[in-house]
């Protein structure tokens, strides 16, 4: 566990850096903040605050020179104690430019502001859309121009948006700043425009400098597209500060909470709790009593559908419902051997019960995922494990209250949709340093995959030696282990974070203070598959 805690922080430390050292260095001799350092200066000291998404891109775009953390720095925090989002274009890497990662996180933090009804802060500083890339980050439904889209909806919503122009802002990417509430900009480096000089030039013959067409005077004097202009970037954050000061407030979603209270048992054993083989058991209600508030968990149907536990428990003084896998071998009512992180059909009936019960009650769900997926053999598919499975998928997926996910180990097939997979809507999904996520473990895949090759080759005449099965066996599962890496995952924004375990209280009470600003509305109704 400590190799991989070092690993990410060394990964961490890495994206950081953004752009590298020489372009931070490049950027500070312009008079500008960077993107973290905007950041920090704006949140309030001594509060919590939470990254989302920073290894977004990490390992991809390699034949374009990467993109660190997606080119933007994502953060929900406390701005004058009311919290928020707060998206930061880094400059640094390769000018702020939109790849198709960059648009894919900046929608997730729009998502977040939306579903928490959030105040959201953007510090704009882009040339706008990479166009060697263009074609994977403009048409599409999910791609660049959703965002303007969400700019809109957010507006309809009433959730407060404040943009601060702090360098370039071009084309398409012109209108976010100016589809905000509030549009600031900074003298000298802040510029607006649909189009630049040298484009201006080619169009339409025109000559002018871009400050002319653009810059802070321009649009705070003349167009009056830009609210203020403020000398540098500190000004320009303080005003932001004073604005977030004065924002009302709005109605709760009334999630519980009383005092916080540390567990009782040694948070840090989790690392000695949790084995080092994938394979080996052991028992999650160890790591569930060393997360919540005086290692207090009350279990829900305690002997009944024992590869799942379920349970209510408060972390940092929030009421909580927890759904974790079971990772021991158990014994079923019936006096049969269950293997652990497996559903079986009395497991899923029960926490689907669990989930209606926790809305009914207005609790929000945690879900510690170490699930392997679903029982399966006749005698599975005679009890009706389809039938189980499908009844708690649906509970799951029409749950109004928050959701909260975990991959704590693996991650694989049905189970992680039926566990709150990311298509199932969580309002923040984290990877500990040990998740894997895939269809399959990476032996099973190798083992299938192996076997599909070997029918291939064989329908072509060609016949594999035992030393050759060998070799290819080892080049499929390796490069399958490199998919389930947690990083592979946060790459791509399949999971928000990869974490130390011991950041999982922080995450779960950032996340519910998050949702309590947005009051429930829906009714939970989990339709006729219930029946």
């Amino acid at each position: 566990m400590q190799s991989l805690l070092d690993e990410l922080d060394k990964r961490y430390q890495k994206i950081k850096l953004g752009g590298g050292s020489k372009k931070i260095e490049a950027h500070k001799k312009k008079g500008k903040l960077t993107a973290r350092e905007r950041i920090n200066y704006l949140i309030d000291d001594d509060t919590a605050l939470l990254e989302v998404g920073a290894f977004a891109g990490e390992g991809m775009y390699e034949e374009e020179g990467g993109c660190p953390g997606g080119g933007v720095v994502t953060v929900i925090g406390y701005v004058s104690k009311r919290m928020c989002v707060i998206v930061s274009n880094d400059a640094t890497v390769k000018a702020g430019a939109w790849f198709p990662i960059t648009a894919k996180k900046i929608l997730r933090a729009q998502e977040i502001a939306m579903e928490n009804k959030l105040p959201i802060i953007y510090l704009v500083d882009s040339a706008g859309v990479y166009l060697p890339m263009q074609d994977e980050v403009f048409p599409d439904k999910e791609h660049f121009g959703r965002i303007f889209r969400n700019n809109a909806r957010m507006s309809s919503m009433g959730v407060v948006q404040v943009s601060a122009i702090m360098g370039s802002c071009v084309a398409g990417g012109a209108y976010l700043p100016i589809m905000s509430d509030y549009a600031l900009i900074v003298e000298g480096t802040g510029s607006v425009f649909l189009a630049g000089s040298y484009l201006v030039k080619s169009s339409i013959g025109e000559d002018v400098d871009n400050e002319t067409l653009g810059g802070a005077t321009t649009h705070c004097e003349i167009s009056g597209v830009t609210d203020n202009k403020f000398p540098d970037d500190s000004s320009c954050l303080d005003a932001i500060k004073k604005i977030f000061d004065k924002i009302g407030h709005n109605p709760t979603a009334g999630f519980d909470r009383i005092k916080s209270a540390q567990p009782k048992k040694n948070m840090e054993d989790i690392q000695s709790v949790f084995p080092q083989d994938r394979t080996k058991p052991y028992d999650m209600l160890e790591i569930i009593e060393r997360i919540v508030d005086n290692s207090e968990f009350e279990q829900y149907k305690e002997l009944y559908g024992k590869t799942l536990l379920c349970g209510l428990a408060r972390v940092d003084g929030w009421a909580v419902g927890i759904i974790a896998n079971q990772r021991k071998v158990v014994k079923s009512k019936k006096g049969e051997m269950q293997m652990g992180g497996v559903i079986y059909s009395d497991a899923a009936d029960k926490t689907a019960r669990f989930i209606m019960n926790c809305n009914q009650q207005k609790i929000p769900l945690v879900f510690l995922q170490d699930v392997s997926g679903f029982m399966v053999g006749s005698r599975s598919e005679h009890g009706g494990i389809i039938k189980d499975g499908a009844k708690l998928v649906s509970a799951m997926a029409n749950s109004v209250v928050p959701k909260f996910t975990f991959i704590v180990g693996n991650s694989y097939g049905a189970g992680n949709y039926a566990m709150c997979g990311k298509a199932y809507d969580p309002r923040l999904i984290y990877s500990w340093v040990t998740g894997q996520m895939a269809v399959m473990s990476g032996a099973s895949a190798g083992k299938t995959l192996l076997q599909i090759q070997e029918a291939t080759l064989k329908a072509k005449g060609i016949t594999v030696d035992p030393e050759e099965e060998k070799i290819l066996l080892a080049k499929i599962t390796e490069k399958y282990n490199a998919q389930l890496s947690p990083y592979y995952a946060a790459a791509r924004l399949w999971v928000d974070g990869v974490i130390d375990p011991l950041e999982t209280r922080k995450i779960i009470s950032i996340g519910i203070e998050a949702a309590n600003h947005a009051p429930i509305m829906e009714r939970y109704n989990v339709g006729v598959i219930q029946t």
